[in-house]
């Protein structure tokens, strides 16, 4: 049951921070029941379901006007401000009303030329409905228990002895007018009705305040659930064992080369989203699972982020052929539905990929597919309610959603096209960025800067603390894992957790490393061989790991290599570090010699001076002091007479990845070092 979140003490402190307006305390109140509805997932997901309240407002002239706020296209309900629902004048869109007919487009037109404010967002495409429905506040929402009710083959006989008279059905019609103007009137014929439930479609309620239409959310989604519990047959489950880690990456990556099979060079890879709860796997072992494959979306809202159907593959499917076999399939089924339904589309229609947005893998999970984190994690969410939604309708009657007619239309609106948005994407969206020592100096400036280019990325340090810090920094879809590169199995283990979190790896940048001290004669063994540990046997580790998830990908990929100027120009008492670092020096090209055949390339960075954990505030000011110099001097004794930062260094690494038809390269990152230059 869904929790009633409604607090005045919360209400009045909103309305407070508005100030003394009623019209803005209204809409105040507007903004808040809107979060409250937009924090719980089982009412609206990413961008679904839509507020209103009607109000008054001053024009440019300061005549009163009658106006609708209405959510705008880009804002979800969970962070939803005052900005996010534009004032639209009501007079024009009541007088639509009138009309018999009316495109898209010039639905959009009037909307937008009747905004009080040009700027503002395009309102929902559903603002008729609200428009025209008459109470002060109007919500909508897409809630788990309603899309299962939605979708009964009785859903009239279930919602009249949920509700008996006090919610109104309206069989599905397309977002628009047209839907807008039959639910006006089926909701006028009905004047004690308190609630609309759109066949197929999702919940509406209304009431004179923010309280009131909240209050009829919550009530009539939990009364929709209390039903739809007493449904349920008391029939033991069917457990899911987890997948073994290793196998799920060994899959996931396998999955991700399929899908990008037939891409350009150079394309960008899909990003997937692993969703294996005890939910989830429950209901991929049942025996239901090829048949509602077959099915469709649980609204109409998903189905341009996820397809109408999912790419099922059984425990059959899951070698390397048959998966690539099953994309293949997957790929023609949908070509074969877009030639079959564009025809008869009412404009010429461009057919989007062929890319599934959902997979259903039997004994792994859910798994969602996008251009980048995001999308993939909103597919999966998603997804996971369409399984929730499913699962509820069948034991109550069965999940029949709309038809694939009704389902292309929907996909190929325009006016829903529109909420993935347009424009060029990042240079490398959809790229996998694995950095060790990404909570350091230099790996966080890397993580950040390949951050910025578009990429995914995980991030592997020893230090809990700051990895968690470097997480917070580098934003919501990073991950990462706190991780001893030296650990046996250490570097296997934070491949595995990046292809978990993001279905593969496309570069390494294998950062970590310390500078350790001592003269080489004199040095203690066990000193030296943990100096190799960590700046030579780490690096070749990780590479290999990653070797291991490019091939079973089949798209290449990219090894970057941290090395140093102690590689080829030792310094006195730094032997330990300089010794592996020449190796890993060597390292570069004698991977990049190997595997360029593969389209795997493997360069390197060779920097100098850089304050970091390596170069330390202490050895800064004890070398500047050594020389006579000052400890700007010292960090600018270069060609240039400029200090080299961590940025310098991560704009490097993100060049040699975009520099395709680059291998076997060390590019030296010092401002000009003349005794470390490379022949």
């Amino acid at each position: 049951m869904i929790e009633n979140r409604w607090n005045e003490d919360d209400a009045r402190c909103w309305q407070d921070a508005a100030g003394d307006d009623p019209a803005t305390r209204e809409l105040a109140l507007r903004v808040y029941s809107s979060r409250l509805i937009g924090s719980e997932p089982d009412l609206v997901m990413h961008g679904g379901g839509n507020t209103s309240v009607k109000l008054t407002a001053r024009d440019v002239y300061g005549d009163k006007v009658e106006v609708l706020h209405v959510k705008g296209s880009g804002w979800d309900l969970d962070t939803i401000e005052a900005a996010g629902l534009p004032a639209v004048r009501m007079a024009p869109l009541a007088r639509l009303r009138g009309l018999d007919s009316l495109s898209d487009e010039d639905m959009v037109n009037v909307q937008r030329a009747n905004l009080m404010d040009s700027t503002a967002p395009n309102p929902s495409v559903e603002t008729l409905l609200h428009a025209w429905l008459p109470a002060r506040y109007v919500d909508h929402t897409h809630a788990t228990a309603f899309l299962a009710l939605a979708n009964l083959p009785d859903v009239a006989e279930a919602a009249a002895e949920i509700f008996g008279d006090r919610m109104v059905l309206v069989d599905y019609v397309m977002p628009g007018f047209a839907l807008a103007k039959l639910a006006a009137e089926t909701v006028a014929a009905h004047a004690d009705a308190e609630g609309l439930l759109l066949v197929n479609h999702g919940h509406f309620t209304w009431g004179a305040t923010a309280k009131e239409s909240y209050d009829r959310v919550i009530a009539h989604t939990n009364a929709v659930e209390a039903w739809l519990d007493r449904q349920r047959a008391a029939a033991p489950s069917v457990a899911g064992r987890k997948c073994d880690p290793a196998r799920a990456a060994e899959i996931l990556a396998s999955l991700r080369g399929a899908l990008a099979a037939g891409r350009p060079e150079g394309a960008a890879m899909p990003v997937l989203a692993l969703r294996d709860g005890a939910e989830t796997l429950e209901i991929m072992a049942s025996g239901d699972l090829a048949a509602w494959a077959k099915r469709g979306v649980a609204t109409p809202d998903h189905v341009i982020r996820t397809k109408a159907h999912p790419l099922h593959l059984t425990a059959a499917d899951l070698k390397a052929e048959r998966m690539a076999a099953r994309v293949a399939s997957f790929a023609e089924d949908y070509r074969a539905y877009f030639h079959r339904n564009a025809p008869g589309a009412t404009q010429r229609k461009t057919m989007l990929p062929t890319t599934p947005g959902l997979a259903w893998i039997e004994g792994v999970g859910l798994v969602g597919i996008g251009a980048n984190a995001k999308a993939a994690r909103i597919a999966a969410d998603l997804g996971e309610q369409t399984l929730r939604v499913m699962r509820a309708g069948e034991a109550a009657g069965g999940f029949h959603p709309i038809g694939e007619a009704d389902t292309f239309e929907m996909e190929y609106w325009s006016l829903e096209q529109a909420k993935l948005g347009k424009g060029k994407p990042p240079a490398l969206q959809g790229r996998v960025v694995l950095v060790t020592g990404g909570a350091g100096t230099i790996g966080l400036a890397t993580a950040q800067a390949f951050r910025a280019a578009g990429a995914e990325l995980f991030i592997v340090d020893r230090e809990e603390d700051a990895l968690a810090a470097a997480l917070n920094m580098l934003g919501r879809e990073a991950r990462g894992l706190a991780l001893d590169i030296t650990a046996p199995g250490g570097a296997v283990s934070a491949v595995d957790a990046a292809v978990t979190a993001f279905g593969g790896l496309d570069i390494l940048v294998s950062n970590a490393g310390a500078a350790v001290e001592g003269e080489i004669a004199t040095l203690p063994d066990d000193v030296l061989r943990s100096s190799f540990d960590l700046n030579f046997f780490a690096h070749q580790a990780f590479a290999q790991a990653a070797i291991a998830v490019f091939r079973r990908q089949g798209r290449g990929g990219q090894i970057l290599i941290n090395a140093s100027k102690q590689a080829v120009n030792p310094g006195r008492n730094f032997g330990a570090y300089g010794l592996p670092k020449a190796a890993a020096f060597f390292l570069i090209r004698q991977l990049a010699l190997e595997l360029g055949r593969e389209g795997i390339r493997v360069n390197g960075i060779n920097a100098d001076r850089i304050r970091s954990g390596l170069l330390t505030a202490e050895m800064i000011a004890a070398r500047a002091s050594s020389r006579g110099i000052d400890e700007a001097a010292y960090l600018g004794g270069n060609l240039l007479g400029r200090e080299v930062e961590a940025r310098h260094v991560a704009a490097a690494f993100v060049a040699l990845a975009q520099a395709e038809r680059t291998t076997a390269h060390v590019m030296t990152v010092d401002g000009g070092n003349i005794e470390a230059a490379l022949r």
